[in-house]
């Protein structure tokens, strides 16, 4: 389903641009203000209990919104849902977010049309002339641009850390606003992600390897371990706590990665897909990562596995620990063997099956050196990315 949440201050021209919306995609329209009119209209019972609580002078709950709404999802058959004006505030936004997911669906980004101010306030002073609305004068302009502004800006920040806002411009001709809506959303629909999962033993060249696919193929890449030694060497809380688990050879407590891994996704939404170093480590972590993933509409389409002998991956691990790009635990033996235990106890035995049974791990000899690797990988993934 295509759902969508239009935003834009008064003035923007979001009536103007849901109609054509609705019309080219096949969409619900989900108005709370024209669903609450026509329940109210209609005497129905969800109509009179907002009819009531608008003659007290209250504001209708959420509770009851999310119901009205609910009842007008459920009773068309439509292709996606557009929301003019819902959700207003942060509050709202975990709200529809769980009416959606009780539908078996989510919302699939937000479009906010952006207009100046003084765009705005000339639009509103014109249209009170012709249509004679009293509320279009320069004091109740102001007066609700700064509501606008003072609400929403919580929620366009709430849905930029999801990645799914889009802003667009909002002046020139109803032509050409409608065009740059249309093609945001059609580049958004065509978008399709490749994800690489990169797995091996500790000193089986993952980093070397991930590093290279993502340069060539524009992911972004993710290496949890990597950004946790930055958070550590910038003393951020987040580093502190990882610290103790790293430096043991111990997997840190996955609330850790997951907010990593979160934060590389929204930052970096323009790529052609992610490579994740160091996780998952663990099936728990796995189904993670599916759930992260499903967020963006999308999936671990090829868990890589980095063959070498145990001998190869010690030698590395001792060369490596005599350079500056040593690890802590690369000093020690007793920590190295640790982490060569929880790798063949841990990691192979449920990552490396969790991917195998959905038919989606390749194994790639990873003993040889870094160039006749990667020609090697590369040729397995060339076979498999449409990008």
């Amino acid at each position: 389903m295509l759902n969508i949440a239009l935003f834009g201050p008064p003035g923007a021209g979001k009536g103007t641009q849901s109609a054509y919306l609705i019309e080219k995609y096949n969409l619900t329209y989900i108005s709370t203000g024209d669903i609450l009119r026509k329940e109210i209209a209609e005497n129905s019972e969800l109509g009179r209990k907002a009819k009531d609580v608008i003659a007290k002078g209250g504001l209708v709950s959420d509770d009851l919104i999310v119901q009205i709404i609910e009842k007008r999802i459920t009773s068309e058959d439509k292709k996606g849902i557009l929301f003019d004006g819902f959700p207003r505030t942060v509050v709202q936004a975990y709200i529809l977010d769980g009416l959606l997911l009780k539908l078996n669906t989510q919302l699939s980004f937000m479009l906010s049309l952006d207009v100046p101010k003084e765009e705005l306030i000339t639009r509103l002073l014109e249209r009170g002339k012709s249509s004679g609305r009293s509320d279009d004068n320069l004091e109740v302009i102001h007066q609700r641009l700064t509501e606008y502004e003072n609400k929403t800006m919580p929620l366009i920040d709430f849905y930029k850390e999801r990645g799914k806002f889009i802003s667009i411009n909002g002046v020139g001709s109803i032509g050409e606003i409608t065009q740059r809506l249309n093609d945001a959303i059609e580049k958004t629909l065509k978008r399709k992600y490749f994800n690489i999962v990169v797995t091996g033993k500790p000193g089986a060249g993952r980093g070397t390897q991930a590093k290279r696919l993502a340069e060539k193929y524009n992911l972004a890449y993710i290496s949890t371990g990597k950004i946790m030694r930055q958070e550590i060497a910038a003393g951020t809380k987040l580093g502190l706590k990882c610290k103790e688990f790293m430096d043991a050879g111990d997997l840190v407590p996955d609330e850790y990665p997951i907010r990593i891994i979160e934060r590389v996704i929204r930052d970096n939404p323009h790529v052609n897909g992610y490579v994740f170093k160091g996780f998952p480590r663990s099936l728990v972590q796995a189904y993670i990562l599916d759930g992260l993933l499903k967020k963006i509409n999308s999936q671990v389409d090829v868990a890589v596995e980095l063959d070498t002998s145990t001998l190869t991956a010690l030698k590395r691990l001792s060369a490596r620990s005599k350079t500056k790009k040593a690890r802590s635990y690369d000093m020690s033996t007793e920590v190295i063997i640790h982490r060569l235990e929880e790798w063949q106890n841990t990691i192979k035995k449920d990552v490396s099956s969790f991917y195998a049974d959905q038919n989606k791990l390749v194994k790639v000899d990873g003993g040889k050196d870094d160039d006749t690797v990667f020609e090697k990988l590369d040729k397995t993934i060339s076979k498999l990315i449409k990008i």
